[in-house]
């Protein structure tokens, strides 16, 4: 992954997902192995103000800008010291059958943490203040864990005659077409995308839930449920395949400090940081993928 060799520590009720990703590893190294970004590193949090002037209470809540980032970043003296926190914030209308309600984010950046419980902290501490800047009632404050602000995304090519030939290579996309446009299919696809990428999560003590969550969120982004990954030929008949999702994970605070195991796994992978995680979670994610859809189609 992105010129490093990682072994990687997967936890998982299904044996046969172990072995096929690593076989699905091997052929990929054939063509340099997988390639993986990520951009952004920044969580949302989200303060419900009901009983508002929608367009006024904006303008006041933009005005006050800066007194509501210091309180939020008063919060937390780690984030302060490395130059992290709250770094934006803005204000959407939702429109409800009974009401409209003014929903005001924060975008944090956690540095290497998973993000959620400074984030809610923050989303406490604004609430009275943004009360009494507005003159509403603040009800949830909460983060979200859909992060479209943590996105990862990573490819890789598989040389044809190491998947099987041109008719496998053709065989893969059409199975991965029926997936894109079915989503019968598409479900069981992504929750084999899924079974590689939170394996590594469960082994690194990674808030599963709230990742699967976001996956299946980002499969629908274009307004119909589709497949996570896209597979298609290169020029010279190679398989390329590509998976991005938002990604929210840690590696430090919570579980990953105080498992034991979780540790040691996070160790194992000898990550820098926590871009690095992403990186290696998404990349098994992908290497699942293939050898799934290899197994299927031989």
């Amino acid at each position: 992954i992105n010129s490093k060799d990682y072994l990687i520590p997967m936890v998982i009720e299904e044996p046969s997902v172990i072995a096929a990703a690593s076989k699905a590893a091997k052929i990929a190294k054939v063509c340099g192995g997988f390639t993986a970004k990520v951009v952004g590193n920044t969580s949302i949090g989200q303060i419900q103000v009901l009983d508002v002037d929608i367009n006024d209470a904006t303008n006041k809540i933009f005005s006050s800008q800066q007194e509501i980032i210091d309180l939020a970043n008063s919060k937390s003296n780690t984030l302060s010291k490395l130059g992290k926190g709250v770094k934006d914030i803005q204000c959407k209308e939702i429109k409800t059958p009974s009401s409209s309600m003014l929903i005001v984010e924060l975008f944090i950046d956690v540095g290497d943490a998973m993000g959620a419980n400074v984030t809610n902290t923050m989303c406490e501490a604004v609430a009275p203040l943004i009360e009494k800047i507005t003159n509403g009632k603040t009800l949830l404050r909460i983060l979200s864990n859909y992060s479209t602000k943590r996105m990862v995304s990573v490819s890789a090519t598989f040389d044809k005659d190491a998947v099987g030939g041109e008719k496998v290579v053709n065989d893969m996309i059409s199975a991965f077409e029926f997936a894109d446009n079915d989503v019968y299919r598409a479900v069981t696809h992504n929750k084999g995308v899924m079974n590689g990428t939170v394996s590594v999560a469960n082994a690194t003590g990674q808030d599963s839930r709230a990742i699967e969550a976001a996956a299946h969120a980002y499969a629908s982004h274009t307004g119909k449920y589709r497949s996570l990954t896209k597979w298609e030929k290169d020029d010279s008949g190679n398989l390329i395949g590509t998976f991005e999702i938002p990604l929210s994970v840690g590696i430090v605070g919570g579980v990953t400090n105080d498992h034991p195991i979780a540790k040691i796994c996070t160790k194992i992978l000898n990550l820098t940081n926590v871009q690095e995680l992403s990186c290696v979670m998404a990349a098994t994610g992908l290497a699942q993928n293939f050898a799934a859809m290899r197994a299927l189609v031989t």
